[in-house]
């Protein structure tokens, strides 16, 4: 009989079960309480998962991969000489993450925010593999990972706020044509944001820029990741998009302030009236203005171009992005909230029934 693990894949500058603070402030839940835990004691074999906070959605992919099988982090051969860092990483033989991982389990990953775009490159690993790292490996050497075949193994993919297109919030920040101080914000957000900008600051140690997350949440960046991960037939995907704004006078989307964690105050109204067209083509327009407070939710709900439909909670199907309904509040509800406090455990516990029930 096949068994379900639940893997949850926490976003950025996010902890899990490996990580000291996460038994003081759990990412899945906050001071609301440890929603895996409290998942566990109904008795889901659910688990948290501790990838590099700020690593790319590679890095962390290989991470997941470690702790769920238990072997030693291998990032590969090639990916490791080409940004110039150690091939390997930590081992976590005789400490799995899931206990008994094999061909009768199968798993339901879960990734918030940039969690989103690890599971679902490891999904794109674990059942088809990298092509260059078999090229420029030894066969002894390779790690069961980028030598694929396991699409059997994964359930479902859940993501939640997911910039699976990326985020306006690091375009914006890069482009010299936004005028980013003619937006008026108030003294308290803008003093806000520069708080949870020190506390998120990236520490860099030498690899390669195009290794960190925030390369990969650029628009063209996601574009290029997209391309590389496929639809697996015979896996469910579920998404749900937050939009924590509400349209003004003047067409662009403000953050409404019963929703917006204030920590997100300044960034989502000035992704709720950048405008641009990326060097790949992508143009941001007025359908890219709501949002979470971090994520876009247009790019939440789906990577463009892949097949979706709304969920349908009595005809669920695989190989297809089955969409929640928006959910207005912000991007950090899911957490159990920053300053704005929540109790997402209500939403997971639905979200739990309807994976549950999926044949």
């Amino acid at each position: 009989m096949k068994q379900v693990a639940y893997v949850f894949c926490h976003g950025l500058n996010g902890s899990g079960q490996y990580d000291e603070e996460y038994a003081k402030k759990p990412y899945w839940g906050g001071s609301s309480g440890d929603v895996v835990a409290k998942l566990r004691d109904q008795g889901y074999a659910a688990f948290a998962a501790s990838v590099a906070p700020q690593g790319s959605a590679w890095d962390r992919a290989c991470e997941l991969f470690a702790q769920i099988a238990g072997v030693r982090t291998d990032y590969g051969r090639s990916h490791s000489e080409e940004y110039q860092h150690a091939r390997f990483g930590r081992d976590f033989t005789g400490e799995a993450l899931v206990p008994s991982w094999d061909e009768d389990t199968r798993l339901v990953l879960v990734g918030h925010s940039f969690g989103g775009a690890t599971i679902r490159l490891f999904a794109e690993l674990l059942a088809n593999g990298d092509e260059e790292e078999r090229a420029t490996t030894p066969t002894e050497e390779l790690s069961p990972l980028f030598a694929g075949g396991m699409a059997e193994r994964i359930r479902a993919i859940v993501t939640i706020a997911a910039p699976s297109n990326g985020t306006t919030a690091y375009d914006l920040a890069r482009d010299a044509a936004f005028d980013a101080r003619s937006v008026k914000i108030p003294l308290k957000y803008r003093l806000l944001d520069r708080v949870m900008k020190s506390r998120t600051k990236i520490r860099m140690d030498g690899r390669d820029v195009r290794d960190w997350a925030s390369f990969d949440m650029l628009l063209d960046s996601a574009q290029a990741l997209n391309k590389r991960i496929s639809m697996l037939p015979d896996v469910y995907y579920l998404s749900v998009a937050a939009d924590a704004t509400l349209p003004s006078e003047s067409g662009a989307r403000i953050p409404d302030p019963s929703a917006t964690e204030p920590l997100f105050f300044k960034t989502s109204m000035l992704m709720g009236r950048y405008s641009a067209t990326t060097k790949s083509g992508c143009v941001v327009d007025d359908e890219w203005h709501a949002n979470d407070g971090l994520v876009n939710t247009v790019s939440a709900r789906a990577p463009l171009g892949a097949p979706q439909r709304p969920l349908d909670k009595t005809d669920v199907r695989k190989g297809v992005w089955n969409v929640m309904p928006d959910m207005h509040v912000n991007h950090s509800y899911f957490q159990g909230g920053f300053l704005k406090k929540s109790d997402p455990f209500p939403f997971f516990q639905d979200l739990m029934e309807l994976l549950e029930g999926l044949e």
